[in-house]
């Protein structure tokens, strides 16, 4: 019997990296990821295609035939890869405890007082902002 796919699969590192190529141009074709991907060295045209085509199977990617070349789009934002990254972390390492993450930083002296009241901060804004974006698609604001 064959399991069912992830829904929701980790990107691979050269995945990952040919994606954060898409998300800053937006869209490109082989030749533009090719010439963006980092390193000192350049993988070949033919693998960058195939790890395109994976992409669009996986239904990470859409593509668009423009002459004779396909012209590849993110379907997956950059937040939402790193939602889905996050999430299978502390899923696999913190068996879904997001207060065991928190405590290996601050274990691992990553995570101090100034670094904590900081991100309280930004959590605060944060929710401030989430809370004017459910009023506004409530309808509440007089526009």
């Amino acid at each position: 019997m064959v399991g069912k796919p992830k829904k929701h699969s980790q990107l691979t590192p050269l995945e990952l990296q040919i994606m954060q190529v898409l998300w800053e141009l937006g869209s490109a074709n082989v030749q533009a990821v090719q010439a963006r991907l980092p390193g000192s060295t350049r993988l070949a045209y033919t693998t960058v295609q195939t790890m395109l085509n994976v992409l669009h199977r996986k239904g990470r990617v859409k593509r668009v035939l423009h002459g004779r070349a396909y012209e590849y789009q993110p379907l997956i934002s950059r937040e939402k890869a790193e939602s889905h990254a996050v999430r299978d972390m502390v899923d696999r390492l913190f068996g879904g405890s997001v207060e065991g993450l928190l405590m290996s930083l601050v274990k691992a002296r990553q995570l101090d007082p100034k670094k904590l009241k900081k991100l309280n901060r930004m959590l605060e804004e944060h929710e401030v902002k989430a809370e004017a974006e459910k009023h506004k698609e409530k309808g509440d604001g007089n526009d």
